[in-house]
């Protein structure tokens, strides 16, 4: 994670350390030119290896659900698989974005919880679907400014900002639920969830136009491109000439943002808001990250490698859950899973360093 400690520059064009590739930037610093110039083809070569290696744990995952349970290899399966990626998906993709760019956000699950919360109450509902959908987004939104906002121009550490937003998050959505779940009675936003279109359920849609969205974003804008090039070396993205500290301000508002998109998809499927919501999101979605190559000192990283990677534990979930297994022995195949992913990666840094 990387910190703010200098005033921010105008904008500008883009450091020396810039994306290289959708896999990401490289640190070029210390690198004489001929060196260098071959890193990025090299790193992303790499993260394509690493998404395929992704794909294939997948596949193996499916051939070993499919052996195990009869009921696996079904298509009502798949897609109560896709449904249940669907929201931890979206959290997943502000989460990649956050840490590509050197932050680390803990507090998402409890934006999902406050984001439910307060777009079920009586007051919210009575202005109809509209109404609720904007409160849940602009909860999002608002709460991940306020914690873009402190980590930039408080200079605090990411880890501490959102570690206290986590606390405070989830105590404001027990103080506004008074800890008890409060229905939805709006048909038209309960219909989010059984909606279908071409036989998919309209979750999974939106998980799909929001991994589109955010794949250009990070890939083909200049947005992404500072993202990569900050998360990579924020002193060289600062003299440069970006303005260092109201990106960061940007990519935790657009991290709130999908934890409010997640907050409208969990409160349809489960027909009420409460302040439990979102319990372990914020592991859920680090861990997806990180399996799916993101480097968590920034700088590198992949959004489809952290789709393949929430993909990965949803199978895994399922599978244990077909063969009832208890959830201790899920978490702990889950911690087994992101120590040998993180072991990967330092591998794969020393084979990446000239």
């Amino acid at each position: 994670m990387s910190q703010q400690t200098s005033p921010p520059g105008g904008s500008g064009p883009l450091p020396a350390t810039g994306q290289g590739s959708p896999a990401g930037p490289v640190r070029q610093t210390g690198s004489s030119p001929g060196r260098g110039s071959g890193r990025p083809a090299f790193l992303g070569h790499m993260g394509r290896v690493r998404n395929l290696g992704l794909f294939v744990v997948l596949v193996l995952l499916c051939v070993v659900g499919a052996l195990s349970s009869d009921n696996f290899a079904t298509s009502q399966n798949a897609l109560v698989i896709l449904t249940s990626a669907a929201v931890i998906g979206v959290i997943t993709i502000g989460q990649t974005f956050v840490i590509i760019g050197g932050g680390i956000d803990l507090s998402v699950g409890a934006i999902v919880a406050l984001g439910s919360v307060w777009c079920t109450t009586v007051a919210t509902q009575s202005f109809g679907f509209g109404g609720m959908v904007f409160c849940a987004l602009a909860v999002g939104a608002v709460v991940g400014l306020v914690n873009g906002l402190i980590i930039a121009y408080g200079n605090i550490v990411a880890f501490i900002v959102t570690i206290a937003m986590m606390a405070s998050a989830r105590g404001l959505a027990e103080r506004i639920s008074d800890r008890q779940s409060q229905v939805v009675t709006v048909e038209s936003f309960n219909s989010l969830a059984s909606t279908r279109f071409l036989g998919i359920p309209l979750l999974v849609h939106i998980l799909a136009v929001a991994v589109l969205v955010g794949w250009v974003l990070l890939n083909r804008t200049t947005f992404g491109r500072r993202t990569f090039a900050i998360g990579g070396n924020q002193e060289a993205a600062r003299l440069a000439g970006l303005d260092v500290r109201r990106h960061t301000v940007m990519l935790y508002a657009l991290s709130g943002l999908c934890c409010g998109i997640a907050a409208i998809m969990l409160t349809a499927r489960t027909t009420s808001g409460a302040s439990n919501l979102g319990d372990l999101y914020e592991l859920d979605s680090i861990a997806a990250v990180i399996i799916g190559g993101t480097l968590l000192t920034g700088g590198r990283g992949s959004l489809v490698g952290s789709i393949l990677g929430v993909l990965v534990f949803t199978t895994i979930t399922n599978i244990f859950v077909l063969n009832n297994l208890t959830t201790d022995i899920q978490q702990i195949a889950k911690g087994l899973i992101i120590v040998a992913a993180v072991l990967i990666q330092r591998r794969g840094r020393r084979t990446a360093t000239p």
